[in-house]
């Protein structure tokens, strides 16, 4: 099974710009968490912690993309090295006024900071993989590595982040986001080899943004509902923990998820496919919204646990297909920005679910942010089904390119 990760990894550079990748991300599944735990035991309020980790979320959602262009237009590194110093001064100040337990308005105001800077990571990845892999098949090989090692992140990420808060102090995990991010972030930009060379300009033409196309909307309209149940799956595992006296195992049940996912994405990654990119995709979010609604059952930590496997088994190859339609759909000068609509998307579901999450439990108790996660995953299922022919007929007006490779 590992024969394929083998060979991707083993083309110049690539296991260095992977490995500094993964640490560059870890802040991605640790930020929000710490900022719900650092509030709420600090401001002793689920609801405010769900707002201010929804504008970090939010505000990510919104201006990422727009990095992203810059990033295609200018290179990685000459966009992301000031963004990125400015998203850790953000992250500080969170820090700081969390800790004094200032007025709310300087949290809101530092998420808003921090997030709408820190661009995404995993896009100018997933843009290196372009550039050292040439056939589609490695190209699949190592959107599923990255997806895989996504869970990964999101298996440590809340673990440590839950530890660090609940037995050392409220704002230590932020702390060590903070250092990861820069770090990761300044050793990948520091690695020019792989570094996609600037597109510079578009064609007259080609300014319109790549969400004009009818099947970029679906694919993210799925991802927002994704990216609901991320973010409301943080917030409701944590009251839930709580509730049964024991929050400190909220992160392990984060991580059971991400487990799940990250086991999928290997097994998913190392086949070879006959069947096609959109119904793959289709079939994914569907198994999905299948496994959100076994949250109807859980009334303790033990049911807890198995639900969040079999959610996370369907995560990582729901993402990895939709990464690869993104792929096939824009233009290889634009990747970046298409790639980035993807997190984005999710990015903002995720900045609905902490939200909404956060109220549903302050008005229902703790089990009240499940009740989010299983409407969005209904959602994104019914979207996904609704539009089953549109991206059908998308993906076969632009297939992927290499006849030997058509099994993907």
């Amino acid at each position: 099974m590992l024969a394929p990760y083998r060979r991707v990894l083993s083309r110049p550079g690539a296991l260095a710009f992977s490995t500094a990748g993964v640490l560059a991300r870890l802040p991605m599944s640790m930020v929000t968490i710490s900022i719900v735990l650092m509030i709420s035991t600090v401001y002793d309020t689920y609801g405010l912690a769900g707002r201010v980790a929804a504008a970090y979320a939010l505000a990510q959602a919104i201006c990422a993309p727009q990095i992203a262009k810059l990033v295609d237009r200018f290179g990685q590194a000459k966009v992301m090295r000031k963004s990125l110093a400015v998203a850790m001064v953000g992250l500080t100040a969170i820090t700081i006024v969390g800790s004094v337990r200032a007025d709310e308005l300087w949290l809101y105001l530092a998420a808003v900071l921090s997030g709408a800077t820190v661009g995404s990571m995993g896009a100018m990845v997933r843009a290196r993989w372009n550039r050292v892999v040439e056939s589609p098949r490695d190209l699949h090989t190592a959107y599923s590595l990255e997806s895989a090692l996504d869970e990964l992140v999101f298996v440590i990420g809340p673990v440590l982040a839950t530890f660090l808060a609940t037995s050392i102090s409220p704002t230590a995990g932020l702390v060590t986001a903070i250092v990861a991010a820069g770090a990761g972030g300044f050793w990948f930009l520091s690695q020019r080899a792989t570094e996609p060379p600037p597109a510079g300009r578009p064609p007259h033409g080609e300014h319109r943004s790549v969400m004009r196309s009818g099947p970029m909307v679906v694919i993210a309209l799925v991802f927002v509902a994704m990216g609901i149940i991320f973010g409301a799956s943080d917030v409701a595992t944590v009251a839930f923990s709580e509730a049964h006296g024991a929050k400190a195992w909220a992160g392990v049940m984060l991580a059971v998820m991400a487990a799940g996912s990250l086991l999928s994405g290997l097994l998913y990654g190392a086949r070879e496919w006959v069947s096609p990119l959109w119904k793959r995709f289709v079939g994914g979010v569907i198994l999905l919204a299948f496994g959100v609604s076994l949250f109807v059952w859980v009334d303790s930590l033990f049911v807890l646990a198995p639900v969040m496997f079999v959610t996370g088994f369907a995560i990582a190859p729901t993402i990895i297909t939709g990464n690869a339609l993104v792929q096939a759909l824009v233009p290889r000068s634009r990747l970046t920005e298409g790639l980035t609509w993807v997190g984005t998307a999710i990015g903002l579901g995720f900045a609905f679910g902490t939200s909404l999450s956060g109220q549903a439990i302050d008005s229902f108790g703790p089990r009240g942010g499940y009740f989010v996660v299983m409407g969005a995953g209904i959602t994104a299922a019914l979207v996904a089904l609704a539009a089953s022919a549109t991206m059908r007929a998308a993906e076969q007006s632009r297939p992927l390119p290499a006849p030997e490779d058509d099994r993907l």
